[in-house]
């Protein structure tokens, strides 16, 4: 990563990632499968209605379902408006403070009533990464707990709101950013794996960076849920043509272990957050805009404390890995 003077990393100039006239191009299956592609679904953008029409094709060798053809790493920036949702909720303050540690009644009652939604494993404070830190709330978090954290983040406006509350943060792509100069004890990143042109030698570069024993932890979302082609195009998950890959379990693990990480532990998330989105935007293409229907569209950035309300439902779908939304554990595999 480069640095300035001040130690914050350097931004990349605003409007840089910003193309007028984005471009698509058409990329064979990452994990070297020979061209036998099966077209699932067409779809569009649902979140700012911007224009085109994007292929959900599977690979027929390995099963990994991708957007194909899809924009291309210059035009990205036109499918992330300033407006984009994870950019506005995760806002950093450079005047949090560390919380007290919570009673242990109250741990007790969080692990009970755990969402898995940024599950992490026992580790002793280090230096964490997290690639797409978006506005930086969750590097806050960590940092409060005794962590040396640094992010990665696409959005010049995002990073910005990051470093201003005295974040370590480097706008760009994981693909595109420079050597940091030291070594992550944990790599984390919520909901991007699925967004990256090339996440498996994304991957390779993670562990390059990482310590020994280090451990990656990721959100994505589940293509092997029901939810997915039950919605098909109007899946809330899909989000073309942002993105660009659609993991299930199984090929997850594929492309991690060709990144050069080790699947250790599935956590489905305990939400209904892609039923209810789903659900929301496939009526409302259907002409359906009732309270009902904007409401159930607008469950899942709005929920909130909901999430408690259905979480016996959601429990009992994410047993059967049916909740549409998975976090992962790996760790890097060493062979140095």
């Amino acid at each position: 990563m480069v640095s300035s003077k001040s130690g914050v990393l350097q931004a990349w100039p605003e409007g840089s990632m910003l193309p007028s006239n984005p471009s698509t191009e058409d990329r064979p299956c990452i994990l070297g499968c020979n061209a036998n592609d099966a077209l699932l679904f067409r779809g569009r953008d649902l979140l700012h209605e911007l224009p085109g029409t994007y292929d959900v094709v599977r690979c027929g060798s390995c099963g990994l379902i991708r957007t194909n053809p899809r924009p291309t790493p210059g035009s990205m920036g036109y499918y992330y408006p300033e407006e984009y949702g994870p950019y506005k909720g995760t806002m950093a303050s450079a005047n949090a403070r560390m919380r007290s540690r919570p009673s242990l009644i109250r741990r007790l009652a969080r692990r009970v009533l755990e969402l898995n939604i940024q599950r992490l494993p026992a580790s002793s404070p280090g230096n964490l990464l997290e690639i797409g830190c978006a506005s930086g709330a969750f590097l806050q978090q960590m940092k409060n707990k005794g962590w040396n954290v640094f992010g990665i983040e696409y959005s010049a406006s995002a990073s910005d709101t990051a470093r201003n509350a005295g974040l370590d943060v480097y706008t760009g792509t994981v693909e595109n950013a420079p050597d940091p100069g030291r070594r992550f004890d944990m790599v984390v990143g919520w909901m991007v794996l699925e967004h990256l042109h090339d996440p498996i030698g994304s991957l390779k570069k993670l562990r390059q960076w990482a310590a020994k024993d280090a451990w990656l932890v990721l959100s994505v979302p589940n293509a092997g849920s029901a939810d997915f082609m039950t919605f098909k195009q109007y899946g809330y998950a899909l989000h073309l043509p942002n993105h660009l890959y659609h993991y299930t379990p199984k090929t997850l693990e594929q492309v991690l272990r060709a990144g050069g990480w080790r699947l250790e532990k599935v956590y489905h998330q305990r939400l209904m957050s892609n039923w209810f989105g789903g659900l929301g935007q496939m009526l409302s293409a259907k002409g359906y805009d009732n309270r009902l229907v904007v409401w159930m569209k607008n469950y899942p950035s709005r929920a909130g404390k909901l999430h408690y309300l259905f979480l016996p439902l959601s429990m009992i779908l994410a047993c059967f890995g049916q909740t549409g939304r998975m976090t992962i554990w790996a760790r890097r595999i060493c062979d140095d």
